[in-house]
């Protein structure tokens, strides 16, 4: 075979080779733009059912500790004794309270008659200076400045006394609300002291009338308003649905647990519920209506950032994102997105930002 032959018969090889090399790039590059599923941003309502832990704790309760020094006389209560506000709970012997007490009551009654005097004193020399010569200016001015320092030191006496009554009144301890007694931690002729503030020696609690306690997260507190309905269920009374309302919000969240305390009222009047029980509250939460709906794998969350990949012009790009309540599908997002756009349905780290999709 001489040399045209051979060339006659390698052109068209090379021909076919060249083809079919070129349908294989056009190939390769049409696998190498990647297909992913893409589901449309919308902007729907939702309302997400909540079950949150929480506790029942007394309206009001405060912790009796002595104010003075002195030994115990009587105590009229016990633990689960119902009291009435101003009712007396327990008294303090303090003899040297008490001797105080009439001493400083001397003292303002002697200083209140010695002002007295003077005044009167005063104003005869004030009369009697109207004649002239009879009663010289300096006595005059003399009288008057003593007669304000007699008022000075009756004014001091006199709140020195009102001071020791009002020490002496400590010896009596009353409620400063109604409510039960909790806790009894005192004797008669035992020796209480001001300066102790280890141990009460009474706890007070108001139980009619009970606050349920929930820390809700701060992603959802914002949809609780005042007045909105809530049941929860008590894990002492098993089955048992109850109702209430929330009633205060502390405006403030947690930076430890990014949660913010919610306070509901529950009456109480039939003495059923006690302080300290362990609730668990469930309640509809709305959502942001500004916010936008996508399903909840399109959203991507990593140590770093949350963000869901849009894509635009045809190219993916990452968009962060906050998110809000969820369903079982779907979850709301707020972020740079638009309703209608579309992103990747089902979004992984792995997807670089900036590739071409179909």
């Amino acid at each position: 075979m001489n040399i045209k032959q051979i060339l006659l018969l390698s052109a068209p090889i090379a021909m076919l080779w060249g083809c079919t090399e070129n349908k294989a790039s056009e190939k390769k590059t049409e696998v190498s733009i990647p297909h992913y599923a893409l589901a449309k941003v919308s902007q729907t309502s939702m309302e997400q059912t909540v079950k949150l832990p929480a506790q029942l704790s007394a309206y009001q309760e405060v912790s009796i500790f002595p104010k003075v020094n002195g030994y115990v006389k009587n105590v009229a209560v016990d633990i689960g004794t119902k009291v009435n506000k101003n009712q007396l709970l327990m008294e303090v012997d303090a003899p040297e309270i008490q001797q105080a007490l009439l001493q400083a009551k001397e003292k303002y009654a002697r200083a209140k008659a010695d002002y007295n005097l003077d005044k009167e004193n005063y104003f005869r020399l004030k009369t009697a200076s109207r004649t002239a010569g009879a009663i010289s200016p300096m006595d005059l001015a003399t009288a008057k400045s003593k007669m304000e320092a007699d008022s000075a030191l009756c004014n001091a006496e006199k709140a020195s006394w009102q001071m020791q009554q009002a020490m002496n009144s400590y010896l009596h301890v009353t409620a400063p609300f109604s409510g039960i007694i909790t806790e009894r931690n005192t004797h008669p002729g035992a020796l209480v002291s001001a300066e102790a503030k280890d141990e009460p020696m009474l706890e007070l609690k108001e139980v009619d009338h009970l606050r349920l306690q929930v820390d809700v997260p701060e992603a959802l507190a914002s949809a609780l308003k005042s007045r909105d309905s809530v049941t929860f269920y008590l894990s002492a009374m098993p089955g048992k649905k109850m109702a209430a309302t929330v009633s205060r919000k502390a405006g403030s969240v947690n930076i430890q647990y990014r949660t913010e305390r919610v306070e509901l009222d529950v009456p109480n009047k039939k003495a059923e519920l006690s302080p300290g029980m362990y609730a668990e509250v469930n309640f509809k939460a709305k959502g942001n209506s500004n916010a936008l709906t996508v399903p909840k794998s399109a959203v991507v969350t990593s140590t770093e950032r949350k963000f869901v990949i849009a894509v635009r012009d045809g190219k993916t790009i990452r968009v962060d994102v906050a998110t809000g309540i969820e369903n079982k599908n779907n979850i709301q997002v707020v972020g740079n997105l638009n309703k209608g756009e579309k992103v990747i349905a089902s979004a992984t780290d792995e997807i670089e930002e900036g590739i071409a999709v179909k």
